[in-house]
């Protein structure tokens, strides 16, 4: 086809107030694009637009709901607040102006609290009545009012010394910093400053009060917990008397070599941390129930050498060593609920989802029976069934589960789901997207006896785009590994598919390394764009994946390049063999994180499968990555061991005998590395010695970095240079 496409309803509005150059104040909304073609592109994918929170009032008949614009032409995004009915009708956006308006809730049936330049403000359901609630100095981060609305916790960020050391008086500009100790650096900033949570009375109008109390005053941890955390990790009671929250009470080597959080739950009327309960084990606010301290670093025996059963009182009742974090209160009070792991150190365990019964004391683990993750959950009305999502066979549905651990399915489809919210007592309010959609909103009914669950989609945000581009279409195959097992594996179809040409195929890798290849919709590595380009995919749930149980998820740590790199190549033999449109002459593995390692390691080991490679963010020498990351639990779990234990396990030793810089003597296929230079999970010197040994090799390659950019690409020029740069490897070496 070649006639031009109209993108978005509405134009890209660029009005600033002020000059044009003060980029700071654009108003960015969606835009126009044309197309030469029915297939997507990057432009056309950085013009969609992006559904962020969302949050039903408390009769259930309205939502306000987060959008996010993308301006390339400005580089920057635009964060706005949108109105509708619960049925999705009357749509109205209520941001007029440049300001980010952003984290809405609700005041009551009449009234939304959002944040706006630091503060918190208010407004009616139309967008009218703005009045600013807090004078914090801009300093509001999150905000969580109570039910009874004469409290609320608002997040505020407080200078953090104990790491790196406060600059000289006389030195205001210099650069230097001097370092102490471990977690000086968290995913892609240097750690001078930590979130604590503040509780403010508030009074007539919801006015805020000027002072609040910090929760954990003159205490070096965080809340909530680096670098993803958010108002999800506190909870306030129904009762308004209560604060539940997540922390982590290690810093430093502590910190860099624990997933050890708990839930504590605070008295907030007196504001007394003395009477504040460790919910995960059992005892006071800094205190296990043998009377000893475990915060501190004494208590590990060797940082060094592998956590799994290091730490003391692991035999104590209701001890919890795990990564507990974002609590949630039934509706009547009695029971606050969590996502709980098991096991110290190890960031991938299963999530199971944590009941406490607060008039009993106990603890009870309610999806058990579910041999995968929890990833949201939330309660039901009647305070005795609990929804969740979780991934099992590459999907992302929805399951119930009452309070003695029957868990059942509401849905399992070909989609993903997103955060959980109940709209009224009946329904479900969630996102859902897929590989050939992004994010919409839906309402869920469950189903009750023999009536059927019904899912209902109530916004179609970009209709406009996605009506004027040809879908890829998705094929599911099960496929023999060499150890016989069944591997699911996704196979991703351009458009106007001809099943008797042959393809140019690309090898998906994913990351993690325990992140599933569920039906997920993304903003880089995205299938619908890849297919649309003419690309077939090929995207396995290797080893090392959830959703397969447990046994399956495990098969990967301390064995990064055993039978999860076999299955990659079950995959992709299985797909030249048995798809005739597949071109095994055309092949590329491409992937990011794990799957950019994944990429490097096949580089040595493919046997000349593979024309051209894609690495992004991938650790290339495993023994330099084992100190350059600053979560130091990871290697210590994933590698088993410190490259210089010369009593290392067996699996180390088989981990660092096998990283990839120790065979590009085998390369011999052209690579493009890609690396983001604020990347301090996997460090951008990880991309830049790949690129420089496969130069220094005589292989053909490019090297992509990008110095403003983390372990993602964020910003749309860089995500547009990203995909073009992709594409244009591809093409080079393996057409199109």
């Amino acid at each position: 086809m070649n006639k031009a496409l109209s993108l978005a309803a509405a134009a890209l509005l660029l009005t600033a107030c002020g000059t044009q150059k003060e980029t700071d104040k654009v108003n960015i909304q969606k835009q126009t694009i044309e197309l030469t073609s029915d297939q997507m592109t990057p432009e056309a994918l950085w013009a969609m637009s992006r559904i962020g929170g969302y949050e039903p009032s408390p009769d259930g008949k309205h939502i306000v709901f987060q959008m996010g614009y993308y301006s390339v032409e400005e580089n920057k995004s635009h964060q706005v607040l949108w109105m509708m009915n619960a049925d999705g009708s009357e749509q109205k956006q209520l941001t007029e102006d440049a300001d980010n308006e952003t984290d809405a809730q609700w005041l009551d049936n009449e009234t939304v609290a959002f944040i706006k330049g630091g503060e918190v403000w208010k407004m009616n359901l139309d967008g009218s009545g703005r009045k600013q609630l807090s004078e914090t100095e801009g300093k509001v981060e999150g905000f969580m009012f109570s039910p009874d609305y004469s409290k609320v916790i608002i997040l505020q960020s407080i200078p953090f010394n104990e790491i790196i050391k406060e600059k000289p008086a006389d030195l205001p500009q210099t650069t230097g910093r001097v370092v102490t100790d471990l977690m000086y650096r968290h995913w892609d900033h240097y750690v001078e400053s930590i979130q604590h949570p503040f509780v403010f009375s508030v009074g007539d109008g919801f006015a805020i009060a000027s002072e609040g109390k910090d929760i954990l005053e003159g205490e070096p941890f965080e809340c909530p917990m680096e670098p993803f955390g958010g108002m999800e990790q506190l909870a306030w009671s129904t009762d308004s008397k209560c604060i539940a929250f997540t922390c982590r009470c290690k810093t430093g080597l502590a910190y860099s070599v624990s997933t050890d959080s708990d839930i504590f739950l605070y008295d907030a009327e007196s504001g007394d941390m003395e009477k504040t309960k460790n919910l995960c084990k059992g005892c006071e606010w800094g205190v296990v129930s043998d009377g000893t301290v475990p915060y501190e670093t004494d208590n590990l025996l060797d940082p060094t050498k592998t956590l799994k059963n290091q730490f003391v009182n692991t035999n104590l009742k209701d001890y919890n060593v795990g990564y507990d974090t974002n609590p949630k209160f039934s509706p009547d009070g009695r029971y606050v609920a969590w996502l709980s792991m098991e096991r110290d150190g190890y960031e991938a365990d299963r999530n199971r989802l944590c009941v406490y019964d607060l008039k009993e004391g106990t603890k009870t683990y309610v999806t058990e029976s579910f041999d995968s993750n929890v990833d949201d959950y939330c309660w039901a009305a009647d305070s005795k069934t609990i929804y969740f999502i979780g991934v099992w066979h590459a999907t992302e549905n929805l399951y119930s589960t009452n309070l003695q651990g029957e868990v059942k399915p509401i849905i399992t489809e070909w989609a993903d789901f997103g955060s959980l919210k109940m709209l009224n007592d009946k329904q479900i309010l969630a996102e859902q997207h897929s590989f050939t959609s992004p994010a919409d909103l839906y309402v869920v009914t469950p189903g009750e006896g023999d009536n059927g669950t019904k899912k209902t989609q109530i916004t179609e945000v970009n209709k406009e785009i996605l009506d004027q581009l040809a879908k890829p279409s998705v094929e599911q195959y099960w496929v023999k590994t060499t150890d016989n097992k069944e591997l699911l594996t996704w196979v991703i179809l351009p458009p106007h598919f001809d099943k008797n040409k042959k393809y140019p195929t690309l090898l998906f890798c994913e990351g993690g390394p325990q992140s599933p290849v569920s039906q997920f919709w993304s903003y880089r590595w995205n299938f619908f764009i890849m297919a649309s380009q003419g690309y077939v995919v090929v995207a396995p749930n290797r080893r090392g994946l959830p959703g397969f149980g447990q046994e399956w998820l495990e098969e990967i740590s301390g064995d990064w390049t055993g039978q999860c790199m076999d299955d990659y190549l079950s995959a992709i033999d299985f797909a030249c063999d048995s798809l005739p449109y597949v071109d095994r002459d055309r092949l590329a593995a491409v992937g990011a994180s794990f799957g950019g390692f994944s990429v490097y390691y096949l580089a040595g080991h493919h046997d000349k499968r593979f024309k051209c490679f894609i690495a992004h963010d991938g650790a290339f020498n495993l023994e330099a990555m084992y100190t350059e990351t600053e979560e130091n639990w990871f290697s210590n779990w994933e590698y088993d061991d410190a490259p210089w234990n010369r009593d290392m396990t067996a699996r180390a030793k088989k981990t660092y005998d096998n990283s990839p810089h120790r065979f590009v003597d085998k390369w011999d296929t052209p690579i493009l590395c890609i690396h983001g230079e604020k990347d301090y999970r996997i460090n951008a010197t990880q991309g830049m010695s790949a690129f420089n040994a496969a130069r220094m090799r005589g292989i053909e390659a490019e090297l992509l970095i990008f110095p403003d950019e983390n372990h993602w690409v964020l910003k749309p020029q860089n995500g547009i240079l990203w995909q073009r740069t992709y594409f244009e490897w591809l093409e080079r070496w393996i057409g199109k």
